[in-house]
């Protein structure tokens, strides 16, 4: 579980990383990067992250 965790955060940044250099060079397709990092992290990353958390305690 923990090493899936470290796998989808290095995705959702990653991903959230390439929209932000989109967005500085102003290519296409910008909003649509963003927009599919931020799904991951909220819909990903924080619920895995609040998991892992519940589950150490």
């Amino acid at each position: 579980m923990k090493k899936s965790f470290y796998v989808l955060g290095f995705i959702t940044f990653f991903i959230l990383g390439i929209g932000a250099m989109f967005e500085f060079l102003s290519w296409p397709y910008r909003g649509v990067i963003v927009f599919i990092g931020f799904l991951f992290l909220n819909f990903g990353f924080i619920p895995a992250y609040f998991y892992q958390k519940y589950k150490q305690c």
